[in-house]
């Protein structure tokens, strides 16, 4: 009789190579695109001024400034130094005090309940260990606080993305898909009795681009994980994905044709309060 042995991930390792993989690319270029998704999420939060708000796996700002514009007390935490730096110069530009910490959304620097709020944008939705970054979002979060959230959804745009990239260059094993955190279930799994209100919306950011090769394309030189998975294909592979993703922008392409497109990214949108 065989038995089947689970072997726990090494969420270290894959956590290094995440680091890496968001260090390519620049995904500031990315996120200088979607800057809508956190102001409507510091606004669902009902952000005031002087909370203590905590922006997890922040990027290059695009949140943490969308909470310093409200007047909150921000810190926004990330493991990418040139991201880290970006924010810290659009902050200095924009004139808003926001503290850049180096650090990871698995294990945080900070003490219990150091925030009135814990935000973040398609960005902790990516940790590795699910688990992990969950209990951390709750420990930080003093209760009576806000965790309010935007990820991904498995069904729309990105989450297709993700899975066609998936079918070429595999997860490593053991992980859950990041965009499990786009659904009701997992997210009220993996916050559980640490909250004790969450309302949830779908919505909905239109990515446009001149035509689909050029979404392709500008996602292959700017987007990590597309510009990794390209990397580690041969040729044959390389024109292969390509091929999909091109495909994938049409089938969500709104518009239609072979000239600009407008694609819809379903996001679940999720406030809840810190039990």
């Amino acid at each position: 009789m065989q038995t089947t042995t689970m072997t726990t991930p090494d969420f270290a390792a894959i956590t290094a190579r995440q680091q890496a993989t968001w260090a390519s690319g620049d995904y500031s270029a990315i996120a200088a695109r979607i800057p809508v998704i956190s102001e409507l999420l510091v606004d669902a939060a009902d952000l005031r001024s002087g909370t203590r708000v905590l922006d997890v796996a922040g990027g290059s700002g695009n949140t943490a400034l969308a909470a310093a514009r409200c007047g909150c007390d921000v810190t926004s935490l990330d493991y990418v130094p040139s991201l880290l730096e970006r924010g810290r110069q659009r902050a200095t530009a924009e004139g808003l005090p926001v503290a850049f910490v180096e650090g990871d959304a698995q294990a945080m620097p900070f003490p219990d309940a150091a925030f009135d709020a814990v935000i973040s944008v398609v960005g902790v939705m990516f940790a590795a260990d699910q688990e992990a970054s969950a209990r951390e979002m709750l420990r930080v979060c003093a209760p009576g606080g806000t965790i309010a959230l935007a990820n991904w959804t498995p069904e729309g745009f990105i989450g297709g993305l993700f899975r066609t990239i998936g079918a070429h260059v595999p997860p490593p094993a053991g992980i859950s898909p990041p965009p499990l955190w786009g659904t009701e279930d997992r997210v009220r799994e993996l916050l559980g009795e640490g909250v004790r209100e969450m309302a949830l919306r779908r919505r909905r950011y239109t990515f446009r681009f001149d035509s689909p090769r050029h979404f392709t394309d500008f996602f292959r030189e700017m987007y990590g994980p597309t510009l990794k998975a390209f990397a580690a294909l041969d040729q044959d592979g390389r024109e292969s994905l390509e091929t999909e993703i091109d495909g994938l922008v049409r089938r969500f392409d709104r518009l239609g044709g072979d000239g600009p497109v407008a694609i819809p990214a379903e996001y679940l949108e999720i406030v809840a309060t810190r039990s």
